[in-house]
């Protein structure tokens, strides 16, 4: 996202909105507001919610072109992100200004790298994809759509990181490991083996909860 480029809409007014907005702002990004379907949330860091997600397409006839998905659900990340791009949006990738990411790195629609964070070389992050403040996804790591590494958690090289998955906050998975779509390793875990679909582990070494 470059900034300033467009006008964009938020969606989602909870506490992921806070990183989301501050990071826009930080870029010079202008915001037309936030729609949330609880529309009596307060503003968020001056930005004001507009109303429901039913406003989303006359904010979109109005020429508003971008929206950014502020929810940390990640199932819900992709059902709105799908909305959004069905009434003609767009969805920008979201860089905050600290994070370092590499000219090789490749950053599908939609991701959002927070404050601090690090993408290696030749990492891929797929589409609508959060990774969170101060994560790091090491060289050659893949992130596939949806996926949610969470503050502090570290991707050693060559990760590769199935849809919709949470990777849970100061945990650390060793080089080379596959974690299969819609599984959740637990905050402060250690991931030394593969993980299999839909499962959830953690602790140190981590195993199935």
């Amino acid at each position: 996202m470059r900034a300033g480029e467009h006008q964009v809409i938020v969606i989602g007014a909870g506490g992921h909105a806070r990183p989301v907005v501050e990071a826009l702002l930080l870029l010079g990004q202008r915001i037309a507001g936030l729609v949330d379907n609880d529309a009596s949330r307060p503003p968020v860091l001056g930005q004001a919610v507009l109303g429901g997600l039913d406003l989303l397409p006359a904010l979109r006839a109005r020429g508003i072109g971008g929206a950014v998905i502020a929810i940390g659900d990640n199932a819900a990340r992709l059902r709105l992100g799908d909305l959004a791009r069905g009434l003609g949006f767009t969805l920008p990738t979201l860089v905050h200004p600290t994070a370092l990411v590499s000219a090789h790195a490749s950053l599908g629609e939609g991701a959002q790298i927070l404050a601090r964070a690090v993408v290696g070389p030749e990492a891929r992050i797929g589409r609508l994809c959060l990774i969170n403040t101060g994560a790091i996804v090491e060289h050659e790591c893949t992130v596939d759509e949806g996926g949610h590494i969470a503050p502090g958690a570290i991707l050693c090289g060559q990760v590769r990181i199935g849809a919709r998955c949470l990777i849970g906050a100061g945990s650390t998975t060793i080089a080379g490991r596959l974690i299969g779509p819609d599984a959740i390793v637990a905050a402060g875990a250690a991931v030394t083996a593969d993980v299999a679909a839909r499962a959830r582990v953690g602790g140190v070494p981590a195993r199935g909860m």
